[in-house]
């Protein structure tokens, strides 16, 4: 089980990451990365290596690790894999979900619908990602859970790429509002075809040519 200060290293990294702080490709100095996270040097190796093992990063040789750079070719074929278990878990978070669950799953979509009213597109873009987790959580499924997690990582920066197009963020919000209304009406079926209908359309989006300069290559 990863240390709080490994933990706090990995969040660190990941949120730069999305935010291309760390753009593909950027150079991860262990010295530079202590300054940054406030962390020991062991807990910082200990954060790299498990974003590795995600796929955020890679290790080339005599050279260290760096921010591994996922394609858009690349990022469709993951999206495109996650569909399916995407769908899985709605469906079974529709028909697993507790009543605190889908309280917490409401209010987590009114602070979605918050960040987005107000053009907060760094804080929506990272309720996105807890809010796939919430849905994993209560579908009890921890292998599907687990391997969408692990491709989803993969796909951070593409992701908060998108929401800073005009107008995508209020496109995926209605799709995660069908979704939660779904899940928390413990419809499997709406469920599962909403999510269905979502990641479809993240595979359009992200196939499409992007108007943004340093946009997902």
């Amino acid at each position: 089980m990863a240390s709080p200060a490994q933990e706090t290293a990995e969040r660190v990294l990941r949120v730069a990451i999305a935010r291309g702080d760390m753009p593909p490709g950027y150079r991860l100095v262990e010295a530079e990365l202590v300054s940054r996270t406030g962390v020991s040097r062991g807990a910082v190796r200990l954060a790299i290596d498990a974003l590795i093992v995600e796929g955020l990063v890679e290790r080339i040789p005599n050279r260290g690790a760096r921010v591994r750079v996922v394609s858009t070719d690349e990022a469709v074929a993951i999206t495109e894999v996650r569909l399916p278990l995407e769908a899985l878990l709605a469906r079974k978070a529709a028909e697993r979900i507790t009543d605190a669950e889908a309280d917490r799953l409401r209010a987590h979509l009114e602070t979605m619908t918050a960040a987005v009213d107000s053009g907060d597109v760094r804080t929506y873009s990272e309720l996105i990602q807890q809010l796939y987790g919430m849905v994993g959580a209560a579908a009890r499924h921890p292998i599907a859970a687990d391997l969408v997690s692990r491709l989803q990582a993969q796909l951070v920066r593409h992701q908060f790429r998108l929401s800073l197009r005009p107008g995508r963020p209020r496109v995926s919000l209605a799709g995660f509002t069908e979704l939660v209304d779904a899940v928390t009406a413990r419809d499997p079926a709406r469920a599962e075809a909403a999510a269905t209908t979502h990641l479809r359309g993240v595979i359009a989006a992200l196939s499409e040519p992007n108007p943004e300069p340093g946009g997902p290559a």
